[in-house]
Order: C-alpha cells, then structure tokens, then sequence
C-alpha cells in the first residue's frame, strides 16, 4: 500500500488539486537528472526539476497480480539535459528511475511515490526523440533464477565460477587506422602476439578517448592485420590514438577450457550428456 503525508492526502481529498508529476533518473555514471511535467521548474527538498524537458508517458496502473507494472516514455533532446549522444553511448540503458507526484503549489506537503523501476532499451528516432520503457520492481520476478544443464559452460570467462585470472591475460592497445565504425587496426603495446580469433568474445574498455570507461564486445580478431573488429559500434566516434584494455573470449567449450586455458575442472556446462536426440531414439525395427 502507498504512504500518503497526511497534508497532502487532504490536497488530493479536496474538490481542486494543483498537482504535478517528477522524474530523478540516476544513470550509472554517478549523475542525476530531475524533471518534472509542470509547466515551469519545481524545487522539492532543496533539488530543482526542470520543466523545460518535454515528455509524454502513457497511463500509470498497479495490480495486485504481479504482473509487470512498466510505462512507456517518451520524450525531446536538449542540450542541457538529456543529448542524443548520450542516448547512443548507453549512459541511459538501465538507469534507475523514481517517478513520483507533488503538489506544486506546496511541495513541502510531501511527496506520493509513484513508481520505481529501471530504464528498458533506450531508442533514438529520426525525429530528435527518445523512447523508452520504465521496468518496474515486479520485472526483476520474471527473470529465470537457476542454472540449466547445456553442453556448453555456463560461467563467464574470468567470474567467481570459472576462477580464471584475467589480470595476466589482459593486454592494452591504441586504434591506429579507422576502417569503420566498428573495425579498426590497432597496435597491442603490452603482452604477447595472439592467435587469430584469441579476443573473438572478448571484451574491449575503453581507456581513453570519448568513449573512455565504456566496454563492448569483440566480434574477430585477425592477429596478422591486428584487425580487431566489434559486434556494434561504439556510441561516441572512435579516432585514431584512442587507448583501449582487451580481454580474451571463451566459446564456453570444453576442448577450449582445456587447451587454450587449463581450467577443465571449473567447465560448467555438461558436454556429454544426451541432447534430444537421445531422447526421440527409438529401435530399429529392421
């Protein structure tokens, strides 16, 4: 059940209400953004939400089913507040977001919590706006919690599970000619040469750049032409100079677990039992 402050229950019980709608959206990079659906800026508990960002969200409903309680948003770019750079870097995906209601007359009657939840895919149209879902508390209920059996190890290279020590195995580079926006050659400036496809499933961070503290995965690696090349482009452009980390990727085999790292005994995955093959086996009747 909502908590509702005592004033502001009385505002809401009364025939004229002067009430307005407020968003913090907290990005994972530390910083806060404030908004709010009224037509002029709003201070509650001393921060200021800024009404000159437009928006639109649909209809705000709660069940008692569990089922998923997300809202569509949508919303205009503005250069102080929310670019579209931003939007295609990722700072935006899966930031935290409370939405609740004030008075704005008197914000100081308290604040009716509305809404809590995480940003779902962030999308750029061609129109200069933004759109997005707010996920709300009951989504993290429909994610599957447990393991299932499967052929192929299901830890990630390097996590508590698969106990591989990345540290020896991390190598930095600088991009040194751009073919594309996801395809560059680059200069490994620490560790050994490696095989081709040695990084394929890896992931590369950004160290410097315009992009620096972002990561993205590797899709090839081509040791001769040292031609790394990514599965999307970075949100920011990529230049020559740009300073990078690069881990190695598992195709979370066992013969790759054994030959290439030596880590057989934390395989996770369960290479030899039957597939559904097995099961639709029947006799040969011949």
């Amino acid at each position: 059940m909502k908590q509702i402050p005592t004033a502001l229950a009385s505002h809401l019980a009364g025939p004229v209400t002067t009430i307005a709608t407020c968003w913090d959206i907290l990005p994972r990079d530390g910083r806060g953004f404030y908004f709010t659906d009224h037509d002029r800026d709003l201070v509650v508990d001393g921060t200021t939400y800024l009404s000159r960002h437009g928006y639109s969200r649909s209809a705000l409903s709660s069940e008692t089913a569990l089922s998923v309680d997300s809202l569509d948003v949508e919303g205009l770019f503005e250069a102080e507040a929310i670019t579209a750079a931003d939007m295609r870097a990722g700072l935006f995906d899966h930031a935290e977001v409370r939405l609740f209601l004030v008075n704005w007359a008197d914000p100081a009657m308290g604040r009716l919590r509305l809404r809590r939840g995480w940003l779902g895919e962030v999308i750029v149209t061609e129109a200069g706006q933004f759109r997005t879902e707010l996920r709300g508390l009951t989504q993290v209920l429909q994610q599957q919690i447990g393991g299932l059996f499967s052929p192929e190890c299901r830890a990630d290279l390097g996590d508590a599970r698969c106990k591989v020590d990345l540290g020896p195995l991390t190598q930095e580079g600088t991009v040194t000619t751009l073919e594309d926006r996801r395809r560059f050659i680059c200069v490994l400036t620490t560790g050994p040469t490696r095989d081709d496809d040695w990084f394929a499933g890896g992931v590369l961070t950004w160290t410097s750049g315009p992009n620096a503290g972002r990561a993205g995965e590797i899709r090839t690696w081509a040791s001769a032409a040292n031609r790394l090349t990514l599965y999307l482009p970075p949100g920011l452009a990529i230049s020559p100079g740009d300073g990078f980390r690069v881990t190695p990727g598992c195709d979370k085999r066992l013969v790759t677990c054994r030959t290439r790292f030596a880590n057989a005994l934390n395989f996770r995955g369960e290479p030899y039992l039957p597939g559904l093959d097995a099961v639709l086996r029947y006799p040969d009747a011949t």
